[in-house]
Order: structure tokens, then C-alpha cells, then sequence
């Protein structure tokens, strides 16, 4: 099954890249690589792969700078790998637009259990959006068959965790999720702790999907409780 999947590794210190490479082939991935941000992009642009493993710290374009760049054409999950356990990186690397984080060094089982999650999370979301109505909230609107998500008429881009996290909270009209339940339905069990992830995703989607972000209609919180997406009437 693996042997489907194309796996995109991008950083500038050709051991580790070998290191990673023959984790991920071992398990039965094809691998691309790259040396720098713009490898990187041009090869997402060319070749499509299924995920992105994306080094901050590169020479001639750094990590941070081509995630934006590939999140102007592509939602391909992308996880940022940071020699730092600084809380500053991986807030930027999310804000950037990449689904998840690993923090160098990092087991080769921690390694594929992270790439297993965020491609399980991206095959879930294909599979669960095939033959569904449209979702209507305000004007905001879900066509779920295409996975198209457009505010008043124009289309929004969202990455596939934001978009995975979006149709969680309209498949719960009215309810309260807390932070565990979301974590654990978009991300995966091994994320219920993680608020952090959780808490920057979901301000980055509020960016995109709110009239007034600081003012939310279609997520709003429910201090101390969790979150949820009103019906219209109570928003």
C-alpha cells in the first residue's frame, strides 16, 4: 500500500536525508529529494507528491518561506522538521501552512507513526467527502463532494488538516467539542494532549473563514468548555 505513496524529503544535510530516505523506503515509500525551499517547491509543482517532509533550516530558501510558497498552489500535507524545540518554530512552521511538526532528533518510529497520521488523516478526508450534499453556514458554504470551502461566493484555500477540522465542527452543528475531541478525530489519538497544534490551526482557519476573526460566527468558544459552530440563529 505504502509503495503508492511518494513521499517529498527536503533538507540540506545530505545524512539525514539518506537516514530518512531508507526509513521511508524500508517501509515501503517512494522517496523524492531536495537540498533547499526552492527544490522544493518546483518539485511539488512537477511531480505531486503525497507529503511533504520540509527542514526550516536550508541555504537559498528556508523551510518557513517555501511552505507559504507551496500553500499558494497545493494542499499536500506537509510536516515542518526543526532541529529546535523552540515553541516560536513551530508556531511559524504552522502558521505557514504545514499540517504537523516532528522536532530533530526524532526515532524512526516516530518518524513513520507521524507520516502514517497525516497521510491516514488526508485519505480519511478523500474518503469521508465523496458523494455529500453542500454545507451552508451564513455565507459561508462546504461543497463536500469537491472539498471546495468559498466565503460570500469566493473560494477559500485551506490545508487539509484546516479543512478536516472544518467539516468536523459543521458534522456537529450545535455541539460543544473540547479540545481532546478534536484532536483526537483530526489529528489522531497520539495528538489529544497537543492543544498547541490545535490552537494555532484553528486561529489560522478563523483568519480565513471569519468576517471579524476576533469576533467568530462560525467557531466561536465556549471558555473553559471546548468549541463549536452555531446554528445560524445563535451566532
Amino acid at each position: 500500500m505504502n509503495q503508492e505513496k511518494v513521499i517529498l524529503v527536503v533538507d540540506d544535510e545530505p545524512r539525514y536525508l539518506r537516514l530518512v530516505e531508507v526509513n521511508l523506503v524500508t517501509d515501503g515509500y517512494a522517496v523524492q529529494t531536495a537540498t533547499n525551499g526552492q527544490q522544493a517547491v518546483e518539485a511539488v509543482a512537477n511531480q505531486q507528491p503525497n507529503l511533504i517532509l520540509l527542514d526550516i533550516m536550508m541555504p537559498v530558501m528556508d523551510g518557513f518561506t517555501a511552505c507559504e510558497r507551496i500553500r499558494e498552489f497545493s494542499t499536500v500535507p506537509i510536516i515542518i522538521v526543526t532541529a529546535k524545540g523552540e515553541e516560536r518554530d513551530r508556531v511559524r512552521g504552522l502558521d505557514a501552512g504545514a499540517d504537523d511538526y516532528i522536532v530533530k532528533p526524532f526515532s524512526a518510529q516516530e518518524l513513520l507513526a507521524r507520516v502514517r497520521a497525516v497521510l491516514r488523516r488526508a485519505e480519511r478526508q478523500t474518503m469521508d467527502d465523496f458523494h455529500k450534499p453542500i454545507f451552508k453556514h451564513h455565507e459561508l458554504e462546504i461543497n463536500l463532494p469537491r472539498a471546495l470551502v468559498t466565503v460570500a461566493g469566493e473560494e477559500v484555500s485551506l490545508t487539509a488538516t484546516e479543512y478536516r477540522l472544518l467539516q468536523t465542527f459543521a458534522a456537529a452543528l450545535g455541539r460543544v467539542l473540547s479540545p481532546e475531541h478534536l484532536l483526537t478525530t483530526v489529528w489522531g489519538p497520539e495528538y489529544s494532549d497537543d492543544k498547541e497544534i490545535l490552537w494555532v490551526c484553528l486561529s489560522r482557519l478563523r483568519q480565513k473563514i471569519e468576517p471579524d476573526p476576533k469576533k467568530p460566527i462560525h467557531i466561536v468558544t465556549r471558555q473553559g468548555i471546548g468549541y463549536l459552530m452555531p446554528p445560524e440563529t445563535d451566532a
